[in-house]
């Protein structure tokens, strides 16, 4: 009984994300037809194409789908064994930057990203990689993002909130690329991206998503998504709307509206009322900077529950571990 209590106490903050996802399943686009797609981790919108990748334990691979019928119609191979390939990002023109940057272990020394071509057909293609650093040691992400004027970012995965890294201006083939930390995000971020203004950009986990100002990173507003089998990336269309995707065979990509109040409040750059967001937001929107220019971040607070659910969680474990040493 002490051990499935213990058990149990591990998931309530994944307990809690879910029950508060919507009745609503959103409005399904297309389901993925081909078998080979089992985990996708990334999205992007390229062409008139959905481009993704799967998670981990995969070869390099990346998937173009026709949205009107959910076929792969077209597949580029663009590495044999990389370590933990979690997300893509638009990379200009017929290409993606392919993000290999999960790191569960948090041991990498570095991490790797890519700018892949993508379109119909088959291809094998041996391009250029860039190794990442963080400024404080390794961290785990799976988030990949790029602004419109194609600089690359990265949001970590972390439960007590993640945060977002700049890479710098001009990657560096020959030498370490060090993130620039800009601030914090939503805990246990899964993907995110840039809206085309370039002055916001949304951040989800497995049930919530989080829209945020840039370059302050002032919350904009947070909301539920629905309800999928392990929710994991998240693209932004052409009408403002979200493309989530999930993983699981055959999983299908849903379009989620953004909430009347956030989008007003995007558009006036102001903020939504209290009530609509989980957490209060600070500041209008900002410009978006200049090529050359330093990102100013606002001071925000990290969010306070997952504190509270690890703490509650280590006392279970200490008294599920006294209660074992007691003699019988």
């Amino acid at each position: 009984m002490r051990d499935r209590w213990f058990a149990g106490a591990l998931v309530i903050p994944f307990v809690l994300g879910l029950a508060s996802a919507p009745a609503s399943p959103g409005v399904e686009v297309f389901s993925f037809r081909d078998p080979e797609i089992v985990e996708s981790s990334g999205i992007v919108l390229l062409d008139g194409l959905i481009v993704t990748t799967n998670d981990s334990g995969d070869t390099g691979r990346v998937f173009a789908v026709d949205p009107d019928t959910g076929e792969t119609v077209g597949v580029t191979r663009w590495e044999e064994d990389p370590e933990d390939a979690e997300a893509l990002a638009p990379a200009g023109d017929d290409a993606v930057w392919v993000g290999d940057i999960g790191d569960n272990g948090e041991s990498r020394d570095s991490i790797e990203v890519t700018r892949v071509p993508v379109g119909r057909g088959e291809r094998t293609v041996d391009e250029e990689t860039y190794d990442l650093v963080y400024p404080d040691g390794p961290v785990n992400a799976e988030s990949l993002l790029t602004d419109p004027d194609g600089r690359l970012y990265v949001a970590t995965k972390d439960v007590f909130g993640g945060v977002l890294y700049a890479a710098p201006r001009r990657l560096a083939a020959d030498e370490p690329n060090e993130l620039e930390e800009l601030g914090p995000v939503l805990p246990i971020a899964t993907d995110a991206a840039f809206f085309p203004d370039g002055r916001h950009l949304v951040v989800r986990d497995y049930s919530r998503a989080a829209v945020y100002s840039f370059p302050g990173l002032a919350e904009v507003g947070s909301f539920p998504l629905p309800d999928q089998e392990q929710g994991e990336g998240v693209a932004v269309a052409d009408d403002g709307s979200l493309l989530l995707t999930s993983e699981g065979q055959y999983a299908p990509v849903l379009r989620v509206p953004l909430p009347d109040d956030v989008r007003r409040a995007m558009a006036s750059g102001g903020v939504p009322s209290a009530s609509a967001s989980s957490s209060p937001a600070s500041s209008p929107a900002s410009p978006s900077a200049s090529a050359g220019d330093e990102l100013p971040v606002e001071q925000t607070e990290r969010p306070w529950w997952p504190w509270l659910l690890t703490g509650a969680v280590g006392l279970g474990a200490v008294a599920v571990l006294v209660r074992s040493l007691r003699p019988r």
